[in-house]
């Protein structure tokens, strides 16, 4: 295999773009192209961008053509060129795809929309990147299953964690489409308990005892959780705190600094001119977390459009080979895209 991986990106929409972007950070992988069906600005902005452009379905390439899209060629053209597809077409379409990437001999990633017995290997890289190596296909989780494994993953790896119960607040839509779909001045509880969060955590960490519940809000700029876990043993805040500090992609904010809501945190990104306003990490209200002998109580933020951008360019080192270490793969990942465990300085902490 090239030094670098070649990668395609088939969908270049809230994710995919995103994933894009994510990957042309990268030193050592080749955004060879994106693919698509649609017309709009949104894959327009990809051609402003200079990133080669392939319909999706051939029989859309003309009218992409008649959009003023320089399409370079269609899908099955596109994977003739890589070694792996980051598929995040909308959930069921990329099932579909996957005979036709195995045709191809070529690697692939899916999203958390797809069902994990597509692949039967779903993915957080801190949880199970080894068992992701040189394997066809794997599942990036949603973006909230990416959030609950990333926290409880930090908690059970401290040898603190015994139970878990999450309740997950959901956005009613994308802010994209907030035109099209979503809900107003309503809660919506999901039908089942427990919500399909902590099934999934599952597939990635299957020893985890944990139980979701969720709810829909009118909201759509990100997802909140709350969660109740039970400890191994009693511990103190500071025990905890450095439980979450040792796992990466875990990050802290502070009522203290005036941030209080959702939307404290999406504009405190965009002052700190993150490309889109993307928050990658799961945002932690630290002055918030309490812990009482054995019992842990925490919020936290997931920024759903952007959190699992990180986890798909580790799949695809894991997938390609090209790095055989999660650690060193996600220490390259983080430092290239720019993820922090701080977003602001501490009270009394001077700048060097």
């Amino acid at each position: 295999m090239a030094t670098q991986v070649r990668v395609a990106v088939n969908g270049y929409g809230v994710i995919g773009k995103r994933i894009a972007d994510a990957v042309r950070a990268q030193d050592d992988m080749e955004l060879v192209g994106v693919a698509d069906v649609v017309s709009d600005y949104r894959v327009k902005t990809a051609v402003a961008l200079e990133i080669p452009v392939y319909a999706s379905v051939a029989d859309k390439a003309n009218e992409m053509r008649d959009a003023g899209i320089p399409v370079a060629g269609t899908l099955d053209e596109l994977l003739k060129r890589i070694d792996v597809i980051v598929d995040a077409t909308p959930a069921g379409i990329g099932a579909k795809n996957l005979a036709v990437y195995r045709a191809a001999g070529v690697k692939a990633i899916y999203q958390g929309g797809e069902k994990h017995a597509l692949t039967e290997h779903s993915f957080v890289a801190q949880a199970n990147y080894e068992t992701a190596l040189g394997r066809e296909a794997t599942r990036v989780v949603s973006c909230n299953t990416t959030a609950t494994v990333r926290t409880l993953g930090a908690l059970k790896n401290a040898g603190l964690l015994k139970k878990a119960r999450g309740v997950l607040i959901r956005r009613a839509s994308d802010p994209w489409e907030a035109h099209k779909e979503g809900i107003m001045n309503t809660l919506v509880p999901e039908k089942q308990i427990p919500s399909h969060q902590g099934p999934d955590a599952k597939t990635v960490m299957p020893d985890l005892d944990v139980v979701t519940l969720a709810a829909k809000a009118a909201h759509n700029s990100s997802h909140g959780h709350f969660w109740i876990v039970e400890l191994t043993h009693n511990a103190s805040k500071d025990e905890v705190l450095a439980a979450f500090r040792a796992a990466p992609r875990i990050a802290f904010i502070r009522m203290s600094d005036g941030i209080a809501a959702l939307n404290s945190t999406i504009e405190l990104m965009s002052d700190l001119g993150r490309p889109r306003g993307d928050m990658w990490e799961v945002a932690i209200w630290e002055d918030v977390l309490t812990v009482e002998g054995n019992e842990l109580y925490y919020t936290y933020q997931v920024y759903n459009q952007a959190v699992v951008s990180p986890e798909n360019v580790d799949a695809i080192r894991a997938l390609s080979g090209i790095e055989r270490d999660g650690a060193r793969s996600i220490e390259k990942t983080d430092h290239a895209l720019g993820i922090l465990q701080e977003f602001l300085p501490r009270a009394g902490q001077v700048s060097a």
